[in-house]
């Protein structure tokens, strides 16, 4: 698969990703599986990860302080 950036060779690999659940919260989900660009680094995520990630940042409590 290549990148739609710039072309170069996307490669599955884990990374961490911050996500904005509100204005003021910020949830950094670790070890998010990715497709990574080995020459820019862009990542693209797959549907039903991404899927899994809406229903985990929707339990989230934005009054919580972690």
């Amino acid at each position: 698969m290549r990148c739609t950036i710039c072309g170069g060779e996307l490669k599955a690999t884990r990374t961490d990703l911050p996500f904005t659940v509100r204005e003021t919260s910020i949830v950094i989900l670790k070890r998010l599986p990715v497709m990574q660009c080995e020459n820019c680094s862009e990542y693209l995520i797959d549907d039903a990860v991404l899927r899994r990630v809406d229903e985990i940042l929707a339990l989230v409590d934005s009054e919580a302080e972690l």
